[in-house]
């Protein structure tokens, strides 16, 4: 069964609930509405963390749990999901997020490459003024690209989990109809 399977990797809501920086909100996480193993929860819950794990850079998890609360996603896979921005994965993401923002606002300036990178690195100091001008620079095709991946990629999720929820329960159901039909087997 596909919610027994996922289960076994979840934590316990009274577990999360006890933890002593989750304390606070000891009612709130224990609302069975957010450790629901069912296709709507894990499939809100997965595109949830996703949109907001590729969107931010920063207090992903804390945005992805406030709306998981709000919408009543499975907390647990949201808060799991934000983790798809990674050391690993971070500079390929946003590399690709401006270069989606650059071809959507066309070439307004130079294109952002590997030596302009570091080159402008090594010339700017933490107390030099440069660095925000570079950030001002790259902040709207950056952003814009993020929040377009962000929303593909949250949509592509929820949908697949949908699908593939319902393909394992097909393919239990045939299972469990064809044993019927043909006990031999």
């Amino acid at each position: 069964m596909v919610a027994k399977s996922v289960k076994k990797y979840l934590p316990a809501a009274d577990k999360v609930a006890k933890h002593r920086m989750l304390r606070w909100l000891g009612p709130t996480l224990t609302q069975p509405a957010l450790w629901q193993i069912n296709r709507r929860s894990i499939a809100i819950g997965l595109a949830l963390g996703v949109f907001w794990g590729l969107l931010i850079p920063v207090a992903q998890i804390l945005f992805a749990a406030i709306m998981a609360i709000y919408l009543r996603a499975n907390l647990p896979v949201t808060v799991g999901s934000t983790l798809v921005t990674n050391p690993f994965t971070f500079a390929p993401v946003y590399f690709l997020a401006y270069r989606l923002g650059v071809y959507i606002y066309g070439d307004q300036g130079p294109a952002m490459t590997e030596e302009m990178i570091s080159e402008q690195m090594s010339q700017i100091s933490v107390t030099s003024i440069g660095w925000v001008e570079r950030i001002a620079d790259i902040a709207l095709p950056l952003f814009t690209g993020l929040f377009i991946i962000a929303c593909i990629a949250a949509v592509l999720c929820y949908f697949s989990v949908i699908v593939l929820w319902r393909l394992a329960v097909l393919i239990r159901y045939r299972k469990r109809q064809q044993r019927f039909i043909d006990p031999n087997n």
